[in-house]
């Protein structure tokens, strides 16, 4: 068999691996292994002597250091109150609106993803905090529990994003600049949204009826209560960028920063200690998804797959556009079985070559670079939301038992429209993305 017959193999097996729930940092590490075999005549000392560095390798890189850091943010956050605050505050200025609570959620899921970087953790924490207020206004199910699932992917979009970071680790890009580009994309996507929840109550006013007005006096309170939070936001991208801290040194004092406000909030002990678990806990996931993930390239790197699909792209004619909406779509598909972190480690090392010998839109190299990883994000986010996998859409319902999960997938379809109007202006307008990129370059 060629090299690339068995690199198709190799994804194939792990598609039925997937299938069959395996998890997915083991199932690429098995499959690595499998394949490294293969490739150099089933001789197991090549596979050892890979296998006794590979995870030093791997986990020396100082820069994954920002991943658990990042965690412990969301989980200060998360136990601290933070989230709560975060959505009153918006609360107060739109929820009088039709559907203005629904809109709070999603600005709510912003603000949180923005000392956050998960989208599971900010679907999560913020459905606990706004399915109440959803319920006491009698908002549609639908609407309900579809905008907290939409808007728990902003967790991923705003910056700092976990995603983002391996997107950078991965492809040796600034976390700084992949930050920043992300910030208006962010932003687009949480108007997109409130729009869309306009859209709906408009149509159907019973789905989404007004909540009550906050005095102004009042409204600026709840607004004093969350520049704290704000602040940290700021120093840890504007620090990262500005070139005063490295993401590692940022990232600590954003959690140093978070843990402080939640203890003056009213977090004890007890809070800190599951911060602490939470963050080793999902630190652990990632790591186990990153060795796997290193281990599947290994084998994919020795069948020279990556290098070959590239060189058929670039000689193929193909227009780049046109390889851009195949990429989408593959990103798409794989949205259907696998998460978004398992998608970035498999596919990147093997699409990053492909768009990067590509002439798109007269972009430079690093330009190119920054706006894939933002595209890729932007993508990989759709399949929190659309099934069968939709892991936001799960941990949304398991919070609004009484609402099926039919009608979750039903609330969702609006907002994934919003995406796909959202990825068509990012790929046709690069500068979206890289507006900020260049303005504080110069």
């Amino acid at each position: 068999m060629s090299g690339m017959s068995i690199g198709l193999v190799m994804f194939a097996v792990l598609l039925v691996l997937l299938a069959l729930r395996v998890h997915i940092g083991i199932a690429m590490f098995i499959i690595g292994s499998a394949g490294f075999l293969v490739m150099n005549d089933y001789q197991s000392l090549p596979l050892l002597a890979t296998l006794k560095n590979i995870a030093y390798a791997r986990f020396s890189n100082y820069d994954l250091a920002v991943i658990p850091l990042f965690m412990l943010m969301g989980q200060f956050a998360t136990h601290g109150g933070l989230s709560r605050a975060l959505f009153n505050c918006v609360n107060s200025f739109v929820g009088h609106w039709r559907g203005g609570v629904a809109m709070a959620s999603v600005g709510a899921c912003a603000a949180f993803g923005a000392i956050c970087g998960s989208s599971l953790a900010t679907a999560a924490t913020m459905g606990q905090v706004a399915l109440p207020e959803l319920r006491r206004y009698n908002y549609a199910g639908s609407l309900a529990t579809g905008a907290l699932a939409a808007g728990g992917t902003l967790g991923i979009m705003i910056p700092p994003s976990v995603p983002l970071v391996i997107y950078a680790v991965l492809t040796q890009e600034s976390i700084g600049k992949l930050f920043m580009a992300a910030v208006i994309p962010g932003l687009i996507a949480m108007l997109g949204y409130m729009i869309v929840i306009r859209i709906v109550v408009t149509l159907k006013p019973e789905a989404g009826p007004a909540g009550e007005r906050v005095p102004l006096p009042l409204a600026l309170k709840t607004l004093a209560g969350v520049l704290p939070i704000l602040l940290v936001f700021l120093v840890v991208i504007v620090g990262i960028y500005g070139g005063w801290a490295n993401p590692t040194e940022a990232a600590s004092i954003g959690a140093a920063a978070c843990g402080i406000i939640a203890v003056l909030n009213g977090m004890r002990f007890q809070g800190i200690l599951n911060s602490i678990l939470g963050t080793a806990q999902a630190t652990a996931m990632i790591f186990l998804v990153l060795l796997g993930a290193d281990m599947l390239n290994s084998g994919l790197a020795l069948t020279q797959m990556p290098a070959e699909l590239a060189s058929w792209v670039q000689g193929s004619g193909l227009p780049p556009l046109s390889v851009i909406f195949a990429i989408l779509l593959i990103y798409i598909f794989l949205g259907c079985v696998m998460d978004s972190l398992a998608m970035i480690l498999l596919t990147i090392p093997i699409f990053y070559p492909i768009v990067m010998g590509l002439e798109f839109a007269g972009m430079t190299p690093a330009d190119k670079s920054i706006w894939f990883g933002i595209l890729a994000l932007m993508v990989v986010e759709i399949g929190l939301v659309h099934p069968p996998v939709g892991m936001n859409i799960y941990i949304i319902n398991r919070i609004a038992k009484d609402v099926p999960v039919i009608e979750t997938f039903k609330g969702v379809l609006p907002f994934l429209a919003s995406d796909l109007v959202r990825i068509l202006l990012l790929v046709f307008f690069p500068v979206i993305s890289l507006y900020l990129v260049h303005t504080f370059a110069n």
